[in-house]
């Protein structure tokens, strides 16, 4: 197989460069706004000694210049994202909708709670549902994320044994744990004690037995777990914990793989957290907003932050502050509701069954997927997986590594999955539910095509991607030195 030419990339020009004197994209009327001299209002050592050269550019310039800069971007809408651990997903429209009507969208987080009782009565229903789905007794909505969430359990678990007038400075996580349980037990003032994990990737019960004590404050577990197996073990791990005093916690991060199927409260979990674009199909944070509800057992409600959307008795919705053993509020105002709405729009269109049928499908995509790459393609943890899996490309003596794989993906319009965690060198995949059979194929003729390049002619994989603007970057001079500048990323380039 010849090299693959780098495909023919048009350099369009900055808007700086392709903006004249005189251009305009609106005619704005005249200011009826009296005018007021600057002097006195402004300090002279702030103003500037001139306008500042902006663009003078036409509406159809600007429209085409950031819509072919879009199309450059892969984004959900265009592209197959196997983000393993990360649940990138098709986020359906009518929650979009939904979210911007002006009842939600328009609404003031100070107004009085009789000028609000629709969407008090949403969140109410919202937060009932998400307390069903766990199995547990009660839901706050306040959390802004999923690693928020688990500061606010773990702030709600340490309240609980503080009450009890216990001292539990250590949390137990599994060493395949997502990064944020560490941090959280830092940010909590807890220290973190490591769980091995057995070479089928479930936790080894005896290791656990042997660092939970009356120390213990609570375990950290995701369930399924990041490896994709899901931990059939989890009433017996529960059982070794509550000996002790100590409280289950549960990284509601893969429940999308089990929604319908089974719900934490009913094998042993006392407080567990959701993220909303992993379950519900809220968009992906990239640093907000999001949303991270924190479901907790009866014992545990009192800890709840406030204020708590209640249903009175003549039913009408209220915010309730009055509860003294609260851990107070954990975010400004009420949480994000614009999220919200959308987990509640999914909820609601997809109902019972629906949540079970996306859970279901999630599992079997991701089980087909690796039942036909697993010829070629190294599956360090035996199935059944759930939502997703990990392989470890092994190809002799090509020097391909799991970068040049995730690289050469993106030549096939497929966005590359997570590398190297939690295991080094490997590629976690996760293919959701919302994506169709066709696209699934898609991904695993590309991964097919990928490896018989590897046997052939690896320097092809090694040099990916060959179809983007600019070539193999260098990634850690790319974060310690950025180019922001295009002339200077071209001059770079040698282009």
């Amino acid at each position: 197989m010849s090299h693959v030419p780098r495909t023919r990339q048009i350099n369009h020009p900055l808007l700086f460069e392709q903006g004249a004197p005189g251009l305009s994209a609106a005619a704005l009327p005249e200011s009826d706004v009296p005018a007021v001299k600057r002097d006195g209002v402004i300090p002279k050592e702030l103003l500037a000694d001139a306008p500042p050269t902006l663009a003078e550019l036409g509406e159809l310039d600007v429209v085409r210049h950031y819509t072919r800069l879009a199309h450059r971007c892969f984004s959900i809408d265009a592209n197959f994202y196997p983000l393993g651990s990360c649940t990138m997903k098709y986020n359906p429209r009518i929650n979009e909708r939904v979210a911007a009507m002006p009842g939600f969208a328009m609404l003031h987080p100070w107004q009085e709670d009789e000028d609000v009782q629709g969407l008090l009565e949403m969140l109410y229903r919202l937060r009932v549902w998400l307390a069903e789905i766990a199995g547990l007794a009660e839901v706050t909505l306040q959390p802004a994320a999923g690693a928020h969430g688990e500061m606010t359990g773990l702030m709600i678990v340490n309240a609980y044994h503080r009450r009890r007038g216990e001292s539990r400075p250590n949390v137990v996580v599994p060493d395949s744990a997502h990064g944020t349980n560490p941090a959280t037990c830092t940010a909590c003032g807890c220290a973190q004690i490591k769980i091995k994990a057995r070479d089928d990737g479930r936790l080894d019960l005896e290791d656990l037995r042997a660092n939970v004590d009356e120390s213990t404050a609570a375990l950290m577990i995701t369930n399924p777990n990041t490896v994709g197996i899901f931990d059939n073990q989890i009433d017996r791990i529960a059982e070794i914990l509550h000996a002790k005093g100590a409280q289950l916690y549960l990284d509601g991060a893969n429940m999308n793989a089990v929604l319908g199927i089974v719900r934490p409260g009913d094998f042993g979990v006392d407080v567990m957290h959701y993220n909303t674009h992993k379950t519900f199909s809220t968009p992906h944070g990239g640093g907000g907003p999001g949303a991270g509800p924190v479901a907790v057992a009866e014992h545990l409600r009192p800890f709840l932050p406030v204020p708590q959307v209640v249903k009175r008795d003549d039913g009408t919705f209220a915010w309730d502050h009055d509860r003294p053993q609260s851990i107070g509020k954990v975010r400004s105002f009420f949480g994000q509701i614009g999220v919200l709405v959308r987990a509640y729009a999914y909820i609601r269109a997809n109902g019972c069954d629906g949540l079970k049928d996306a859970s279901e499908k999630a599992v079997l995509a991701a089980n087909y997927v690796a039942a036909r790459l697993k010829d070629r393609y190294h599956m360090p943890f035996p199935p059944p997986y759930a939502h997703e899996f990990i392989t470890i490309p092994k190809f002799g003596d090509s020097k391909v590594t799991e970068t040049d794989i995730a690289k050469r993906l993106i030549d096939h319009g497929v966005h590359p999955p997570t590398m190297s965690w939690p295991i080094h060198h490997c590629l976690m995949i996760e293919p959701t539910e919302t994506e169709s059979l066709a696209s699934l194929d898609h991904f695993v003729s590309a991964m097919l095509e990928i490896a018989d390049e590897i046997e052939n002619d690896p320097q092809t994989v090694r040099d990916a991607p060959h179809t983007t603007p600019v070539g193999r970057l260098d990634e850690v001079g790319a974060n310690r030195k950025p180019l922001v500048c295009w002339r200077e990323l071209r001059t770079t380039n040698g282009e």
